[in-house]
């Protein structure tokens, strides 16, 4: 597995944060996706979660994490949906492939090679998802993890 450097362009997204399981976030990435397409606005092609803790240290009601979409256009706040710009920044990132149960072992290897190679971890974990579990078997879902970076001196 390979962790690399990348800058991340602005975005602007829609997402809904929620507390809960992971068990719903099929259901919560169709959510989204359903929404901005009934608001016909062009997706750009980032479909992620952003992870605010982890069930290693939090209870599973007490999973924060949001749900979200890129999109070009103009859109506001609708009830449980959000609008926000993500500012470009810097991340360190790897390829995870396989189930989106098993990311975990890269999640730790990303933060091991932060530490190793002078990084602070600035932000939480998003995931990227890359591909449909709808359209390719579980074996072939790509993830990309990726942590918002400064590099230390």
């Amino acid at each position: 597995m390979e962790v690399i450097e990348k800058r991340i362009e602005e975005a602007k997204v829609a997402y809904i944060p929620y507390s809960g399981s992971y068990d719903r976030i099929p259901d919560y990435i169709q959510e989204v996706g359903q929404w901005v397409m009934g608001k016909e606005l062009k997706m750009t092609g980032r479909v992620y979660g952003t992870y605010y803790n982890s069930p290693e240290d939090v209870a599973e009601e007490d999973l924060r994490y949001e749900i979200g979409f890129s999109f070009a256009g103009d859109a506001v706040p609708e009830g449980k949906i959000g609008i926000k710009e993500i500012p470009e920044h810097t991340v360190l990132s790897a390829i995870h492939q396989g189930p989106y149960t098993a990311v975990g072992p890269v999640i730790h290897s990303v933060v091991d090679y932060a530490v190793k190679n002078g990084y602070d971890i600035v932000g939480p974990v998003t995931e990227v998802y890359l591909n449909d579990p709808a359209e390719v078997p579980e074996s072939e879902l790509l993830t990309e993890v990726q942590f918002p970076v400064i590099k230390m001196k």
